[in-house]
Parts: C-alpha cells; sequence; structure tokens
C-alpha cells in the first residue's frame, strides 16, 4: 500500500508534458507487444483492388482506417508492426552502444597509458567518420539481415558514451568513496559497477536517451534508402521510404509512420531530460 502511494505521488508530482510523454512511449511499448492480437489485418496481407483508400477522416471507410498503400496493404496494420520492429532495433542497438561504451571508458579510466591511447584513438576514429558512410559500406558488403542490421546500429554513438564514462570515472577514482572502497578491499568490478556507475548514471543516462532517439532516426534514414529493415519485415522509416512515391497522390502512406517518428524522438528527449534532472544529486 505504501509503495502504491509513493508512486501514486510521484506522478502527480510529474511535469504535464512529461506524463504525456511517458503514456506515449508506455503505449508504444504495449503496441509492439500486442502488435499481433490488435491489428486488424497481416502486414503482408495484399488487396489490389483497395489499393490507395484513403484513411476514414479523408472519406475512407471503416474497414482501413488509416486507409492502404499501393499494394492494398492497410496502412494501420502495417504501422503496428513497424513500431514493434523499429523499437525493436532501436532498444537493442541502444543497450550494444551503451554497454560498449560504458565499458571502454572503464577499461580507459582503470588502465590508463597505452590502453587508454588506444581507446581514444578509437573514439576519435568513430568520432571522425559519419556513420551512415560506414553503415552503407558494410551494409552494401555483407548484405543485410535484422541481426546484422541491430549489431550494425549498436556501434552507434558509443564513443559518446565512452567519453563520459572515462572523464566521469577518472574523476570518480581520485575522491574519497572510490579509495576507500579499494581500500576496503573490493574487486575493481564491484568498485566501477556498484559504487561509480550509480554515481555518474544521471550523465549517462542523458547520453543514452540522446542515442536511443537518433538511433530511429537512422534506422529511418537507412529503411528511407533501402538498405534498412529489408521487406516482408516493415518498419517506420521503410514505410516513410515507401510512401515517399505517392506524396502527392496518397500522403497518407508517410505521414502516418513519420507522426510515430517525430513524437516517438521528441517523447524519449523529454523523459530523458526530466530523468538527468531527477537523478543529478547536484540539482537537488
Amino acid at each position: 500500500m505504501k509503495t502504491f502511494k509513493f508512486w501514486c505521488s510521484e506522478l502527480k508530482a510529474l511535469p504535464m508534458l512529461v506524463l504525456i510523454c511517458l503514456t506515449w512511449l508506455t503505449g508504444m511499448v504495449v503496441v509492439a507487444f500486442t502488435a499481433d492480437l490488435i491489428a486488424p489485418y497481416a502486414y503482408t496481407k495484399l488487396n489490389l483492388s483497395d489499393r490507395l483508400l484513403p484513411p476514414i477522416f479523408f472519406g475512407g471507410n471503416l474497414n482501413h482506417l488509416l486507409g492502404t498503400d499501393e499494394l492494398g496493404r492497410d496502412v494501420l496494420s502495417r504501422l503496428l508492426y513497424s513500431i514493434r520492429i523499429s523499437l525493436l532495433v532501436a532498444f537493442s542497438s541502444t543497450l550494444i552502444s551503451a554497454a560498449l561504451g560504458i565499458g571502454m571508458g572503464f577499461l580507459a579510466a582503470h588502465f590508463r597509458g597505452w590502453v587508454e591511447q588506444l581507446v581514444l584513438v578509437l573514439v576519435d576514429f568513430q568520432a571522425s567518420m559519419p556513420f551512415m558512410i560506414i553503415a552503407l559500406a558494410v551494409l552494401a558488403f555483407f548484405g543485410n539481415t535484422l541481426l546484422l542490421f541491430i549489431a550494425l546500429m549498436g556501434f552507434y554513438g558509443w564513443e559518446r558514451a565512452a567519453r563520459i564514462a572515462r572523464g566521469l570515472t577518472i574523476a570518480a577514482n581520485e575522491q574519497g568513496y572510490a579509495a576507500a572502497v579499494y581500500d576496503l578491499g573490493a574487486s575493481p568490478w564491484r568498485v566501477y559497477l556498484k559504487h561509480i556507475l550509480p554515481n555518474i548514471a544521471s550523465t549517462l543516462i542523458v547520453s543514452i536517451t540522446l542515442t536511443f532517439p537518433e538511433v530511429i532516426l537512422l534506422e529511418s534514414g537507412l529503411s528511407f534508402l533501402g538498405l534498412g529493415v529489408q521487406p516482408p519485415m516493415t518498419s517506420l522509416g521503410n514505410m516513410v521510404g515507401y510512401g515517399r512515391e505517392y506524396l502527392q497522390s496518397a500522403p497518407w502512406i508517410l505521414l502516418a509512420p513519420s507522426f510515430f517518428i517525430v513524437i516517438t524522438t521528441f517523447s524519449v528527449s523529454m523523459v530523458g531530460d526530466w530523468l538527468r534532472d531527477r537523478l543529478d544529486p547536484t540539482l537537488n
């Protein structure tokens, strides 16, 4: 009961815009898990006799609330499945990027010397190369599967997390609490994961919440170019890419996924800023 009252008080204290963004993101996650149940049609189902039907608010019918595309596929059904794939790619890639970046930052801060210099060289190399060019080269050379695509997206933004983790860890190692834990005989794993990481988490969360929407936009851009999620699977960027050919005659094919991309990236950014303010002890 006390826990329930605590969360109720926390929700009441949320700014209205942050609450709306959290509600939107929660809805997106629910849709991703229940797309099979709530989609009115299979996302690959074709019906050429119903091609390019407008949404219901443009004079369409109840059978296709958001209209149909150039092959008669239901836009609403494809949108629900696209949300699932786009969130899967963005969430998995962000976790990989965060884990890689934090791990490399800890490695550089712990060993220093030539290990630190090697990590910094890798960071500078990653930052100096346009990631879109790297992605295009890798996907063109190795082909494209969903697993490879997620792994490739996982290399986006790790250098930012590595820089932040390295700098904050070096500062934390020079503070009293880290030295005291070392003196008590704790292993480096325990020091970094149990003591240093919680103290630098607020800044890292901001970096991660910047990476998440950027991965969504990057996936959308690559899918728009035909090098992202491959048919028969569909994603938000994939839908935008196919819809560009019908922007004048059937704009609803492109506008529906574009709306979800914009609102989702905005919501993640807003929640990230709020989390940073809540978790940073220097602001309380």
